[in-house]
């Protein structure tokens, strides 16, 4: 389960990431990308920069907000067909297709 903290971008932070977002948008709030935890440090996406691995984040806490850019997490799920994990590199916790409930297949009574 994802963390439920959600944080509007500051308006100065929202024109540096619009300069720097290849798309030219961003969101004004995120929510952060980290599973649910007990630390004060949170993570929301912002913008992906390139197609060499990089993203803009949004990194606050209570008393400080500031824009990081980060290398994606290279780690895939298990299996050929495993999926990335959409977090940044070195991340603490679970990856986020670690977090994914599992619904087991139908079974029905005779």
């Amino acid at each position: 389960m994802r963390c439920k903290r959600w944080r509007r971008v500051p308006l100065d932070l929202a024109q540096e990431a619009l300069q720097k977002a290849p798309s030219g948008c961003v969101d004004r709030a995120v929510q952060c990308q980290l599973p649910a935890h007990e630390g004060d440090e949170h993570y929301g996406l912002l913008a992906e920069l390139d197609a060499y691995g990089t993203a803009l984040w949004l990194r606050w806490r209570v008393d400080y907000v500031d824009l990081v850019v980060l290398r994606d997490c290279p780690v895939a799920g298990p299996g050929p067909d495993g999926g990335g994990c959409c977090l940044f590199a070195d991340h603490a916790e679970q990856h986020t297709w670690e977090d994914t409930v599992e619904v087991p297949p139908h079974t029905s009574r005779s």
